[in-house]
């Protein structure tokens, strides 16, 4: 919230410096402005050099310098320039001293006796252009910073493009990559640009203000969306992936990537079909999640509306095998040897009706590989669609008979304590987790969460980032301090998702960091593996 317009009224006269004071005090809280007075043209000088002011009420009759060498002085100095002044006198100027007062930068006059209607009248305009153009600034200032990171962001990943150009200059690949990416991020990136200036102009409607904000919202999804790719392939080919490895069922961690995707209705356009049989990999389940997503997402984004993909999981002698088929637009037999390829697309029409960095596939290859696997492609060439065929080594599935201790703590499920500020979310989510069979108990804000985790230590807390006056880091630190509740598995619940994000979380002491929205089936895993279930 920014500071309140300041109005300026100057007067020798100590009476009517007071009735206009007062006078204008009686609007102040309702037009939200501040009165600040002044009772000679210097003490005026000295005010405008320590504040902003949305109009000066200036008198013209005053000893030493009069209102329009006032004027004059304020006008010649570059903070108090713009300043529009109105000038108050006892007599009826004709044109010329009009004029005269014009040049001396007067906006307007005020006759005395003062009518309060005009003057309240003339003052609210000045008011709310000075509130408009302050918000306009802020705006500009935000947009324009914003603008600043985004293109600094877009100069380091073209000179790291740029440098694997000049060592892979032989690449045609790597030409084409270079020029496609500069398309992706400066067209987000112009209109990001066109619409910091458009709520800079000082005769903005609100309608086309909401309209540029929008834009604004919406491209940097999209940059954010392109810089995460990258991060993550860059991660990948570096060797700075780290598994966190666990016996897992394929056949459902496949099932609930299809369910997410039915339930979303990002499948609607095509008939997704499945056949999954239980077969168990030692794998790392988001790493696993992130390989059947990109094939899942360039089945249906090269598949056109009306067809279909099918998915199937099964064991093959010592692997897992996951085939993903659909009847897209295939591939030509000579491309088919370089799918993999970094930066490698089907196509590189000028029109980018696909969109897309092209660098899905590369990722998923080298997220199987490193799980000790392998992936092809075959087609039988253009509109013939497309198989794709991962190999994961298979392992034995957990025992299915635990012991008796086992199955006394597996009996029970783990409480559970959900700190959100959403009262919806949150009681769904209560809910969801009551008919799994979970013990839940709520808390709307960090303090109510402390104390409820300190009266009945729960098993798992899920911890919302974003919440009111305490937020979701701070909870975590200070339950980490308690020596009671430090055995509390603590999982961060937000909607960011970048490295950072996750570093932070890990340092104020959560255990696990997730992002919004997480699937029932895959929240429910994880709740029981922090709790010694799995």
């Amino acid at each position: 919230m920014f500071a309140r317009p300041r109005i300026l009224v100057v007067n020798d006269d100590h009476a009517s410096l007071l009735a206009l004071t007062s006078l204008l005090d009686l609007w102040a809280e309702e037009l939200n402005y501040t009165v600040v007075s002044a009772r000679s043209g210097h003490e005026a000088l000295r005010q405008v050099l320590l504040h902003d002011f949305a109009v000066i009420l200036l008198d013209v009759n005053m000893p030493d310098m009069n209102g329009f060498e006032t004027a004059e002085a304020i006008q010649q100095h570059p903070r108090s320039a713009e300043i529009p002044i109105i000038f108050v006198t006892a007599y009826q100027a004709d044109e010329v001293a009009r004029l005269h007062a014009y040049q001396r930068g007067a906006a307007d006059f005020l006759f005395t006796p003062v009518i309060p209607q005009i003057m309240r009248a003339k003052v609210s305009v000045f008011v709310t252009m000075a509130q408009k153009n302050e918000e306009l600034r802020r705006q500009t200032a935000e947009l324009g910073k914003h603008t600043e990171e985004l293109v600094d962001i877009n100069g380091r990943l073209t000179r790291e493009m740029e440098e694997r150009h000049a060592v892979e200059r032989a690449s045609h690949a790597k030409d084409e990559f270079l020029a496609m990416l500069g398309h992706e991020l400066r067209n987000p990136l112009s209109a990001i640009n066109s619409a910091a200036s458009l709520l800079g102009m000082p005769a903005l409607t609100a309608e086309i203000a909401q309209r540029a904000r929008n834009i604004v919202q919406r491209q940097t999804r999209q940059l954010s969306t392109i810089v995460d790719d990258l991060l993550d392939l860059s991660r990948a080919m570096s060797g700075k992936v780290e598994l966190a490895r666990r016996p897992l069922d394929l056949s459902r961690l496949v099932g609930t990537c299809l369910a997410t995707y039915r339930a979303t209705g990002r499948a609607d356009l095509h008939a997704l079909q499945d056949k999954l049989t239980p077969v168990w990999v030692d794998g790392d389940p988001g790493r696993l999640e992130q390989v059947v997503s990109n094939l899942l997402e360039n089945a249906l984004k090269y598949t056109p509306p009306g067809g279909s993909v099918d998915v199937s999981v099964q064991q093959a002698g010592t692997d897992a095998v996951i085939v993903v088929k659909d009847t897209g637009i295939g591939i030509a037999a000579d491309l088919l040897p370089r799918v993999f390829d970094i930066f490698m697309q089907a196509s590189s029409a000028l029109d980018r009706s696909q969109g897309g960095l092209g660098i899905g596939l590369s990722l998923v290859r080298r997220l199987v590989e490193l799980h000790g696997g392998a992936i092809d492609v075959h087609s039988d060439g253009a509109g013939q669609g497309s198989t794709f065929t991962v190999r994961l080594p298979a392992t034995a599935p957990l025992a299915a008979s635990p012991s008796p201790e086992q199955s006394e703590r597996l009996a029970a499920k783990p409480s559970v304590l959900l700190i959100d500020d959403n009262d919806d979310g949150r009681e769904m989510m209560a809910l969801t987790l009551g008919a799994k069979g979970y013990e839940v108990r709520q808390a709307g804000d960090g303090i109510r969460g402390i104390a409820e985790a300190s009266a009945n230590p729960p098993q798992v807390a899920l911890i919302d980032i974003g919440l009111p006056g305490m937020d979701g880091y701070e909870v975590a630190r200070r339950l980490r301090r308690d020596p009671a509740m430090r055995g509390i598995r603590l999982v961060a619940l937000t909607g960011y998702g970048l490295v950072k994000d996750q570093n932070l979380a890990l340092e104020a002491g959560f255990d696990l960091h997730l992002v919004k929205p997480v699937a029932t089936d895959k929240l429910c895993g994880i709740i029981d593996g922090l709790a010694g279930r799995e």
